[in-house]
């Protein structure tokens, strides 16, 4: 194990996917818990539907840089989905849905009329971690360290609209502005996540450390602590185990945090007999 880890490390490209991977999983946990706990999980799912079918059209129209047209794109509809989901007329589920599909089907068709399914757009749709470029390196890394100190920075504000909006909002906090913070941030995180777990995958790494976490832990602060941690080691025992067996690194990263998420949930029954 040992001289297959060495080995690995030799390679710059697996440098570079696990600097990445462990610095974006660290992100994903973060938020993961309050999107999680204030009901708003599937919106990781539908950010990435929406940033591939603008990954698309920045690929068809020649862009080498998607990702950086992408982010700015994801984050107005994350903005949007929360404007949506607030009327009455419509729900959050059915306005992930909608703007989801319409942005992904647009991508899709654009994709099909232009360059075609080639294997750039199909690293985004079911992610190619380790063909990561220098420049998706880059700012991955910048997001990454940008969103923990912002999350570090508000936590108690976060702690706050997660559990309790009426008396955050009596206490004077916009609980409006954090909220979008929480939503932008998770855009972005969702974009450069989407080179390292694709479209399909990338809301399990927000979802799976939070449920698995909430399993044992009972506090906020334990188990933003816990699902980071669970988030981190999941992703590098995901990427040994692809380099090991040759399996797709994003896939094998799932079915890592599935593994714990079960652990955790029979140990949970173990405890409590």
């Amino acid at each position: 194990m040992i001289t297959t880890i060495i080995e690995m490390m030799t390679h710059t490209f697996i440098q570079r996917a696990v600097l990445v991977g462990t610095l974006v999983s660290l992100c994903a946990a973060l938020l993961g818990v309050s999107l999680v706990l204030k009901r708003y999980s599937m919106i990781g799912d539908g950010l990435s539907h929406v940033g591939f079918g603008i990954v698309s059209i920045s690929a068809a129209f020649g862009f080498t840089s998607p990702l950086y047209i992408a982010i700015p794109g994801v984050v107005i509809s994350a903005i949007i989905l929360l404007k949506i989901g607030n009327n009455s007329k419509i729900k959050s589920d059915s306005a992930i849905a909608l703007i989801s599909s319409s942005a992904l089907a647009i991508g899709v068709a654009v994709t099909s009329i232009t360059t075609g399914l080639n294997t750039d757009i199909c690293n985004f749709m079911f992610g190619s971690i380790l063909a990561m470029s220098e420049s998706d390196v880059i700012l991955s890394v910048a997001v990454s360290i940008i969103v923990s100190i912002l999350f570090i920075m508000y936590y108690r504000k976060v702690f706050l609209i997660t559990f309790d909006e009426e008396f955050a909002k009596s206490s004077g906090l916009s609980v409006k502005r954090y909220t979008n913070l929480i939503a932008v941030l998770t855009a972005i995180v969702i974009v450069v996540g989407m080179r390292m777990m694709g479209t399909m995958l990338i809301s399990s790494i927000i979802i799976f450390p939070a449920l698995t976490s909430m399993r044992i832990f009972k506090t906020f602060k334990s188990v933003v602590i816990s699902s980071s941690v669970i988030s981190v080691i999941s992703f590098l025992i995901g990427i040994y185990l692809s380099y090991l067996y040759n399996i797709s690194t994003g896939a094998m990263i799932v079915i890592v945090n599935l593994i714990a998420f079960i652990m955790f949930t029979l140990l949970d029954k173990i405890l409590h007999e």
